[in-house]
């Protein structure tokens, strides 16, 4: 996290740029886990966030960080994932790991990715 703190942060222009590609490619991933699960969904929210990369509302609505666009495409998809498993299992049971385990067997590694890495891009968010 140490090499974070000598970034900047994201300037007005590159937020834009980011949530323009998130708001294309984020529903494409969306669409595509949704059929293969075989689940459905709401409204599909994009926001830049300092803390949070998805949710999933009881109401079956996404939200996701347009940051997930920069890293690779493997943890947007497990985001992706994991969000789109709520719509099974609105907990974090051993079943819902199972869930995301049967579609998308290698969601472990690319959450650790996340878990080590994302930090680098949520400190890049200003106040």
């Amino acid at each position: 996290m140490e090499q974070a703190e000598s970034l900047f942060f994201f300037t007005e222009d590159e937020v834009k740029n980011i949530k323009r590609k998130a708001r294309k490619i984020i529903p494409e991933r969306v669409g595509y886990w949704a059929e293969k699960i075989g689940v459905t969904y709401g409204r599909i929210a994009i926001r830049l966030q300092s803390s949070r990369w998805g949710s999933c509302t009881a109401n079956g609505n996404l939200n996701f960080n347009c940051l997930l666009v920069l890293i690779p495409s493997e943890v947007l998809d497990s985001v992706v994932v994991h969000e789109l498993c709520h719509r099974r299992h609105m907990n974090h049971s051993k079943e819902f790991y199972a869930e995301i385990d049967r579609v998308f067997p290698d969601y472990r590694r690319w959450n650790k990715w996340l878990k080590d890495n994302g930090g680098v891009y949520l400190k890049r968010v200003g106040k």
